[in-house]
Parts: structure tokens; C-alpha cells; sequence
């Protein structure tokens, strides 16, 4: 059975939250790709560790910029590789995520971002407000 999962698609990190687990995600958002090949060599902390140390070819990438995507298919390959990590899609379903965003995005960026959640294995994709969710975080409202 699938899981109802929140994500903070943060600029430095990402985090996620498996409803009844708590936050069970704090990786860095970075990337590590083959320049060569454009392959997705590492994700997260496997990625971070690999900064300054690799041969040319590898790049590492940090795909959000001021909390946006700034390259859509390296975010949507980080996104994916976090979700299939938490193993939080069942053999029929797919989890429905909740993402928070940055409340100065446009139109075009919300739907990359559901886009990319929706890609990466989301069932149903909802997009909210920083400021909101951390006031309910907050138990305000």
C-alpha cells in the first residue's frame, strides 16, 4: 500500500515526511552526473561527498535555485531516486505528495514542480505555500 508522503524541495536539502514515520528523508539536494553520458551517477549525500573529488567528466549539480527548479530533468531524477529509496509505492499504487514551494514561483514553476513530482511516481501531486505549511507545522490554524 502506498504511502502519503510530504516533501521541502530546499535549495541545500531536501526533506521528506512519510505520514505515521515522521521525517525520514534529510539529504542534500545535489546531483552527480557523467558529462559524458548525462547519467545520474549519485543522489543526495552519495552525490555531496563527491564534490571537489572526481575526475572532469562527473559534475556535481544542485538542480534547485532559490528553492526552483533550475533543471527540470535533474530535479525530476533526484525526486525519483528519493522516492524509490523510502520504497513508499505499493505494487498498485503510487503515493499522493504533498510539496511545499516558495511563495515568489510562477505558474510555469508550480507546474514543473507537480510535474516532476507526478513523473517521479506521485498518484496525486498537491503544491502549498510555504508560509502556510509552516504555520500549521506551527499548529496555527
Amino acid at each position: 500500500m502506498a504511502k502519503d508522503i510530504g516533501i521541502d524541495l530546499g535549495t541545500a536539502n531536501v526533506l521528506i515526511n512519510v505520514k505515521g514515520k515522521g521525517i525520514v528523508l534529510n539529504e542534500p539536494s545535489v546531483v552527480a552526473i557523467d558529462t559524458h553520458t548525462g547519467k545520474v551517477l549519485a543522489v543526495g549525500t552519495e552525490a555531496y561527498k563527491m564534490v571537489g573529488r572526481t575526475p572532469g567528466n562527473i559534475r556535481s549539480i544542485r538542480p534547485l535555485k532559490d528553492g526552483v527548479i533550475a533543471d527540470f530533468d535533474i530535479t525530476e531524477a533526484m525526486l525519483e531516486y528519493f522516492i524509490n529509496k523510502l520504497n513508499v509505492k505499493g505494487v498498485f499504487s503510487k503515493p499522493n505528495i504533498l510539496i511545499c514551494a516558495p511563495t515568489n514561483i510562477t505558474d510555469i514553476e508550480q507546474k514543473a514542480i507537480i510535474q516532476a513530482a507526478e513523473k517521479s511516481g506521485g498518484r496525486h501531486v498537491y503544491l502549498e505555500f510555504e508560509p502556510k505549511v509552516a504555520a500549521g507545522g506551527a499548529g496555527v490554524g
